[in-house]
């Protein structure tokens, strides 16, 4: 079964307020569901922890996992970086929330398989904006023209965005070499006179030995529109607080389908087990200095699924150029581009040029130079 063949199955996340019609949203200040047409609310069933199902991973990979681990939405794919970003049912244009080019939704279908579970936003909208001012107002470089764009009030995108999680027993058979460091005491000449100097040698031995460590939920991005420096710099997150997958979390919110496959991502997972069972090993031989020769890991009981983690961006076009800002959704960390304004930065050197010669002037005139 491919993993994007369609189905007959279209999930929808629209949430219709039983008192006037309109579309309920997620409150993160509430958490539960309201309508701001009328005022009337909706509590969210909520079991936090309890109900997320693990997947196996040969059967992720092997796409035979049960129907009804798949889903399938109505997305729009962004023609310039080509995130795929679900939109309401009634929205026939938008301007795509990772870098603000306009796009006219469509129909297509885009089969994955479902989230396990959601982190829900906590932080709302003008709480977040707030975030990002404070951030922009705090880089001295940046253009006074996009700080007033950027405080003009545009409304933020709160997107949901994929991430697939992994579990693994790992046990790893090494063998290396264990250093000690001892001193020797050598007489040299130094200056014409002869004198006593210690020199630092290792003695090195040869070791072997077991490690084992089991990784709980090894992160990685499932999507390719932002820069992946970026959303690493969020972290960390409260996984702990991850709730079952359920799409009332996403009333009123973008969710972004993945776009790095699930053996992708296991592949960068497995690049980061490696480099912590190597720390293991390390500690694992001890000594002053360690050398490693080889490590066997045997891994077992691999699972994963697929997560969603709640992102606030906005994407400001200014001067040609689109900025880019996400704001981690329960914390209010933010990251971006660090834009920098020529002007300003010609004006610092101009006076830092300045200080540096009225400073070596003074300097000259009380050392009677001058």
């Amino acid at each position: 079964m491919d993993e994007h063949t369609p189905t007959e199955v279209t999930e929808s996340h629209r949430f219709p307020c039983p008192q006037c019609g309109a579309d309920f949203r997620f409150d993160p200040g509430q958490e539960q569901l309201v309508c701001d047409h009328c005022g009337s609310t909706e509590e969210i069933g909520v079991g936090r922890g309890n109900g997320i199902k693990e997947l196996d991973i040969e059967a992720g990979l092997g796409a035979v996992l049960p129907s009804q681990d798949f889903e399938e939405t109505r997305v729009s794919k962004c023609p310039n970086c080509a995130a795929q970003v679900e939109f309401d049912a009634n929205t026939h244009a938008a301007e795509c929330p990772f870098c603000a080019t306009p796009v006219v939704t469509d129909t297509g279908l885009h089969r994955q398989i479902k989230p396990r579970a959601v982190l829900p936003f906590a932080l709302d909208e003008p709480t977040a904006r707030s975030a990002m001012k404070d951030w922009l107002g705090a880089l001295w470089f940046a253009p006074n023209g996009l700080k007033k764009y950027a405080r003009k009030g545009r409304k933020m995108n709160g997107v949901y965005v994929p991430y697939w999680t992994y579990d693994a027993k790992t046990v790893s058979a090494y063998s290396g070499e264990r250093g000690t460091v001892y001193y020797e005491t050598r007489s040299v000449m130094r200056d014409g006179k002869r004198v006593q100097q210690r020199v630092a040698k290792i003695r090195w031995q040869g070791v072997r030995g077991r490690v084992a460590r089991f990784f709980d939920d090894v992160l990685v991005l499932a999507s390719k529109s932002l820069p992946k420096r970026f959303t690493d710099a969020l972290e960390p997150w409260d996984l702990a607080a991850l709730e079952p997958y359920r799409p009332e979390y996403l009333a009123g919110f973008r969710a972004e389908g993945y776009s790095v496959s699930l053996a992708d991502g296991y592949e960068e997972a497995r690049m980061h087990m490696a480099r912590v069972i190597e720390r293991d090993v390390k500690f694992d031989i001890g000594g002053d200095r360690q050398r490693i020769h080889d490590i066997n890991t045997d891994v077992s009981d691999v699972t994963f699924k697929h997560i969603l983690l709640p992102v606030w961006l906005a994407a400001y076009k200014y001067r040609g150029r689109t900025y880019r800002f996400v704001i981690n959704g329960r914390t209010g960390r933010v990251q971006g581009e660090r834009p920098y304004s020529a002007w300003k930065i010609f004006f610092a050197v101009l006076t830092g040029l300045m200080l540096a010669l009225i400073i070596g002037y003074i300097y000259g005139v009380n050392e009677g130079a001058f």
